[in-house]
């Protein structure tokens, strides 16, 4: 993505703000809307823009409770009935893929949230799409042209996702290896951000989407309804999400996930990954490691 594209996602997404928020938003210098990653609202505090090299106040009249409600009214398009699963799970995605977390006043029901209420804080991350960002990796996990069950490793922020996604619409579309169907249990809808069920970020042509399930439940729909050849998700971070992996590997079907971690020692500590390991369940592990502002990517072989 090019300067001007990363500038016009900007704009996309600050056109999801009240009237005010939006001038501040845009009051920013070009060369620094495309390096916004994200704009923070906090209720009561002046909002803010998170830069690669931290976050900076804009303006300073502080956010109030009206114009979050008033973020979600637009981002919702003054539908919030349509997207009610969605905001009681925390966010909200709009047009281009855009992502609004949410925080306020949960009402539980049966121990689980059935609605979040009085908005205190949001959060717009900015969708930008990096496509080739799997180039570096594809040759070393798609030997003979036919990808390999992989794990991606990293820590928060590290650009899993942002692999993750890139290597499925490769895998997908055929990019320098076989065209393969893959299905993707997006959870949080943050690989293939679906808005009125089409992707706004592109995960290929052969890729079927599930979203607003747990990964578990959408792997398994997944495997029982789309007769996937790859099925696909980010973070796996319980049990229940290694039970189905192992499953749909007995069935024949080549996995791609993400998990947070440092380093294979790391995962072989840690009784939820070892079955992945142990089992043979993954063949290859992707370990990203950031430095000087740049990513750099590891493959290794796990027999």
């Amino acid at each position: 993505m090019d300067g001007e594209q990363r500038i016009r996602a900007y704009v996309q997404a600050a056109g999801a703000l009240p009237q005010r928020l939006r001038q501040e938003a845009l009051s920013l210098p070009r060369e620094e809307q495309a390096r916004g990653e994200e704009l923070r609202l906090r209720s009561g505090r002046p909002m803010s823009v998170v830069l690669p090299e931290g976050e900076r106040t804009l303006g300073r009249v502080p956010v109030s409770t009206r114009e979050l409600e008033q973020l979600v009214e637009i981002a919702s398009r003054a539908s919030l009935h349509a997207v009610l699963d969605q905001v009681r799970r925390g966010y909200l995605t709009m047009a281009g893929g855009h992502r609004i977390g949410l925080c306020g006043t949960a009402c539980m029901r049966d121990g689980a949230i059935h609605s979040l209420s009085r908005f205190s804080s949001a959060n717009v991350r900015i969708a930008r799409q990096v496509r080739g960002a799997a180039d570096p990796v594809r040759g070393a996990l798609c030997p003979g042209g036919k990808l390999a069950s992989t794990l991606i490793l990293a820590p928060p922020g590290a650009g899993k996702t942002t692999l993750l996604r890139d290597l499925i619409r490769q895998v997908s579309d055929g990019a320098g290896c076989q065209p393969l169907r893959v299905s993707l249990a997006d959870e949080r809808g943050e690989v293939a951000a679906l808005y009125g069920g089409v992707p706004q970020l592109d995960v290929g042509g052969r890729t079927d989407v599930v979203e607003g399930c747990p990964k578990a439940q959408g792997l398994m729909l997944l495997l029982r309804a789309m007769n996937p050849q790859v099925l696909a998700a980010d973070e796996i971070t319980a049990p229940e999400d290694v039970t189905a992996l192992r499953t749909a590997a007995g069935c024949g079907v080549t996995l791609l996930a993400t998990a947070h971690g440092e380093s294979r020692e790391d995962l072989e500590r840690r009784s939820l990954y070892r079955p992945l390991l142990e089992e043979h369940i993954v063949r290859k592990l992707v370990r990203i490691r950031e430095k000087g502002g740049q990513r750099f990517y590891t493959v290794e072989e796990l027999g």
